[in-house]
């Protein structure tokens, strides 16, 4: 999918401090590793690299969304500026859109804008579970998954 920006200080907290570079980056990517893998996302052969401010994912995603997903969960971290997915699919589907959140943001303002019906807010809420435990809690600079609706 290439390289995503995402705001470095506005995610969640998963990283320590008082570490060697090295040793930081190496605690930042098994975190991340780790924080994939509880979320119960299908990656085979999962590798997460950081350098500097950027996530580096190798892997192969068992669907289009469990890999934007993966995307978004390393994106949405506290420290991590950009993430560059080199993951492929077991199945190639469409992509989905990606919306950051701003200030005076909810999904149902998000989903007027994306799908034309305020009402939709639970699609995107779904499509961003298990990242998401409320409708009512995002923050700015969350990114969220805008899958396009079913025909």
């Amino acid at each position: 999918m290439g390289l995503f920006s995402f705001i470095k200080n506005a995610g969640a907290k998963v990283f320590g401090i008082g570490k060697t570079t090295e040793e930081e980056a190496t605690d930042k990517a098994f975190a991340l590793s780790d924080a994939v893998e509880k979320l119960g996302f299908e990656v085979q052969d999962l590798n997460v690299e950081v350098e500097g401010d950027t996530a580096i994912v190798w892997g192969e995603a068992d669907s289009q969304e469990t890999r934007e997903k993966v995307v978004l969960v390393l994106g949405n971290t506290e420290g991590i500026a950009n993430v560059d997915d080199r993951m492929t699919v077991a199945i190639e589907e469409p992509q989905a859109q990606f919306h950051t959140v701003v200030s005076g943001d909810s999904l149902s303002k998000i989903a007027k804008k994306y799908y034309g019906d305020a009402m939709k807010y639970p699609v995107i809420f779904e499509a961003n579970k298990p990242m998401l435990k409320s409708p009512d809690l995002i923050y700015p600079g969350q990114v969220l998954r805008i899958p396009a609706l079913d025909s």
